[in-house]
């Protein structure tokens, strides 16, 4: 009993060191937090050049200015260092991270893989006639659009939100289109059941 009683002692006494020792490596963490990292955090979140004076006010810097321009000047020291892509660059009266030209080549691909995405008021108005009234034949949206729609079919397909889902039982067996899974999580849907109602879609302005 004399042993135990004295572990339990023993264990009491280290208890409150290891609650003091929490503190200290938050304190830790806090410490490398520096005025270059804060300027970093604030050009990384911005999509428009920010000032050197609102750089101080954002950041609340007692340095001012100067001290705002010395960080910048070591964090570019540190990206070139570092092999890093991407620089701070003085444009339009203010400071903006920009990556370098050699990388060019790479982003215009990234930018015309975003255009290729994007869909044309008819594309939408084909894929909401797909989506809402499927399985659908090409006759029927076309019906609908009064227009031609073979293309718009094919280049909704080629983008993954419109495939053939069967054929249907009429003379010449036309396909039959609906939506993929891809269209469900491009419209934040977890099921098509979650589409708003078509009496609740109003046009714009009424």
């Amino acid at each position: 009993m004399t042993e135990e009683f004295q572990q339990e002692v023993e264990q009491e006494n280290q208890e409150p060191q290891q609650i003091e020792q929490e503190p200290a490596a938050a304190a830790d963490v806090n410490t490398q937090i520096t005025t270059e990292s804060v300027i970093e955090a604030i050009l990384f979140a911005s999509d428009e050049p920010l000032s050197a004076e609102r750089l101080v006010k954002i950041a609340e810097f007692n340095g001012g200015v100067k001290q705002v321009k010395k960080c910048i000047e070591t964090l570019n020291q540190q990206y070139q260092q570092s092999g890093r892509a991407f620089r701070i660059e003085e444009i339009a009266g203010g400071y903006q991270m920009m990556t370098l030209p050699e990388y060019n080549n790479w982003l215009k691909n990234l930018l015309r893989q975003r255009a290729d995405n994007k869909l044309s008021p008819a594309a939408l108005e084909t894929l909401a006639i797909i989506a809402y009234k499927q399985p659908i034949i090409r006759a029927d949206i076309e019906s609908i659009r009064g227009v031609a729609c073979g293309e718009m079919v094919r280049s909704l397909m080629y983008k993954g939100l419109v495939k053939i889902v069967g054929k249907a039982e009429v003379l010449g067996r036309p396909l039959l289109y609906g939506t993929t899974k891809k269209f469900l999580e491009g419209f934040g849907l977890s099921d098509l059941k979650d589409l708003p109602k078509a009496e609740e879609l109003k046009q714009p302005g009424q």
